[in-house]
């Protein structure tokens, strides 16, 4: 049995940057309220708002504990009757502050300027668009950012509670009908699972449009190996009057599970009310997350929808907000519209070289009927369904001291490659079990990634962006994770090699971080490493290529975060392939019928 979690230590803080001076958008704390007249425009390059809109801004929101946070407000300037209203939950700033714009990525992801009000919240829902649907959007700052009082928190039980009381303030509003939704993208989605799990009474139905709910295990710590430099990104981004939880810090000081790092696993199982859920492939954040959040939901009203593209683009689609409203309409309107007739699951299939099929229906994820194709790992490079006759022996080795600069291809990666013989799917979440051993460390962080080639073994990249959205021609898209899938990938730290048979699943080998157990210099381990759902479509002649090295091997989120991941436990890392040492490849497949209607979709 694993020793117990430790207790939950006290949170380290750090300081943020104050309105006035970090963010020229700032517009000042007072609490007013005025009418935007249909047709206004922020701006000469914005969208108008279709109907006459209040916006009552930095309106305050009482705690529990007598804290006030703010929010920016906006609803129907003419409605009769009361309206739902749409939550937006974030540290970014209300209504166009802060520093995080579509435009840190190039070409904005494909998202005209002229396409948003201007008075969206980062990664939430336009309120222009979504008065004029009925509804009133609520853009809150949590307790600490800009000017709500306390210190800002990083998700847990605490920011649940929080957005637990202004749900239910809100619905007190004589303006709105007593029901409230919960909308948004990335940290938007991870806040909407711990508010849910705390069950406050208005929230009528929730749509986490892609977000991790385990800050440890899927983002700050993936596999055991930190992986920091985006949020520290994110973090010297803050701003606020006071301080924030330094969640970077406490990594450094308790690097195992703790009761801190568990109270930051929401607990999505205790989610009771229907559930939207976004997923893709295209993010090296969110994509473990949303189908964890699928599949613990414990009741049938949830469906999830995993599309082609990349979040940002995919939520200000016309074809998004349609649908959206659907599910809205239905849990915070009442409106019998059919909704419950949506497919419960929708996949999209990438095929890199062309078009990607989408919104291929399923009843369950993981897909009831995959089926899983083992292929051992081969020293002359090759992935093949026959044990391959080699040596017990046979070893293969890479040096794992190469610094990662993110753009598609570093040396010391090896490859081994399959071709598949027909039309095949790849669709779930692969396992890379690998015999390992260093003479060198103590310990080994192995990176593992699947790519996609075509029949001549060209590594081929998936723009996520339709390339007349971005404008600009295949060749000239900038190579980051936003705008560029590589494959999915998987990493562990041999040291935190055990299985927690509690979280693991059938198709997911979860690790037990609770201590760290060294890997003696030589010793052969076994590392199963769990990699990260995809969806891909393959052509007969074409290929399969499993990568492994000692660095992260997915394209930078940001330009500017190239090169910023360190390498640790570094040395020559040898993978053996014969013997009882089998290495192998265990892939997910899946058929899909109908591939000429589904192509049409």
């Amino acid at each position: 049995m694993p020793p117990p979690i430790g207790p939950s230590p006290t949170p380290l803080k750090r300081q943020v940057n104050l309105p006035e001076i970090s963010d020229s958008c700032y517009d000042g704390p007072e609490t007013c309220v005025s009418t935007l007249p249909e047709g206004y425009k922020k701006s000469h390059d914005r969208a108008p708002f279709r109907i006459a809109t209040t916006f009552e801004k930095d309106a305050k929101v009482c705690l529990r504990d007598g804290s006030q946070v703010r929010a920016d407000i906006f609803r129907p300037a003419c409605s009769v009757e009361p309206v739902p209203a749409l939550i937006a939950w974030s540290p970014y700033g209300k209504s166009g502050r802060g520093h995080f714009r579509l435009d840190i990525v190039p070409g904005r992801v494909g998202v005209p300027q002229n396409r948003l009000s201007g008075f969206e919240k980062f990664e939430a829902p336009d309120p222009a668009e979504w008065t004029a649907r009925g509804y009133a959007i609520v853009n809150v700052d949590p307790r600490g950012v800009y000017d709500s009082d306390g210190d800002i928190n990083w998700f847990g039980t605490v920011d649940g509670r929080d957005g637990y009381d202004v749900v239910e303030r809100i619905a007190e509003l004589p303006w709105c009908n007593g029901s409230i939704a919960l909308v948004g993208n990335s940290w938007l989605a991870m806040a909407q699972w711990f508010i849910a799990a705390e069950c406050p009474p208005h929230l009528k139905c929730i749509a986490p449009l892609e977000g991790a709910s385990d800050v440890y295990r899927e983002l700050l710590c993936r596999g055991g190996v930190p992986q920091t430099a985006f949020w520290e990104f994110l973090a010297d981004g803050f701003i606020g009057r006071n301080q924030q939880e330094d969640v970077i810090a406490m990594l450094n000081h308790y690097p195992q599970m703790n009761e801190y790092w568990e109270d930051k696993r929401a607990q999505v199982g205790r989610i009771k009310v229907p559930v939207y859920v976004l997923a893709s492939y295209s993010t090296f954040l969110h994509t473990m997350g949303s189908f964890r959040g699928f599949e613990e939901i414990q009741h049938d009203k949830k469906w999830l929808r995993v599309h082609s593209t990349q979040e940002w683009h995919d939520l200000y689609q016309p074809s998004t907000n349609d649908e959206l409203q659907l599910f809205f309409d239905r849990y915070t309107k009442g409106i019998e519209n059919g909704w419950e007739e949506t497919p419960r699951v929708r996949i999209s299939l990438l095929q890199f070289n062309k078009d990607p099929i989408i919104n291929v229906p399923f009843e369950d994820w993981p897909v009831p009927s995959t089926e899983y194709k083992k292929l051992f790992l081969n020293e002359n490079g090759s992935l093949s369904p026959v044990v391959p006759h080699q040596e017990a022996s046979s070893s293969i080795s890479y040096r794992s001291d190469v610094t990662s600069l993110q753009v598609g291809s570093d040396i010391e990666e090896l490859c081994f490659q399959y071709t598949f013989t027909k039309k095949t799917y790849v669709v779930g979440c692969a396992r890379a079990v690998l015999y390992m051993s260093c003479p060198d460390h103590d310990d080994m962080d192995v990176f593992v990634q699947l790519r996609k080639a075509d029949k001549a073994g060209r590594l081929l990249e998936n723009i996520n962006i339709p390339l007349e959205d971005l404008q600009v021609t295949a060749a000239h898209v900038e190579k980051v994770n936003p705008l560029i899938y590589l494959g999915p990938s998987g990493v562990l730290r041999a040291s935190y090699c055990d299985i927690d048979s509690k979280l693991s699943k059938p198709h997911w080998p979860e690790h037990y971080y609770g201590h760290r157990t060294p890997v003696p210099r030589g010793k052969i381990v076994k590392m199963d490493i769990g990699i990260w759902q995809t969806g891909i479509a393959f052509d007969a002649g074409e290929k399969i290529f499993l990568k492994v090295s000692g660095h992260n091997m997915t394209l930078a989120e940001f330009p500017q975060l190239r090169g910023a991941l360190p390498t640790y436990n570094v040395g020559r890392h040898h993978i053996h392939l014969g013997g009882a040492n089998q290495s192998h490849l265990l892939l997910p497949l899946v058929d899909v019928p109908n591939e000429v209607n589904i192509s049409c979709v």
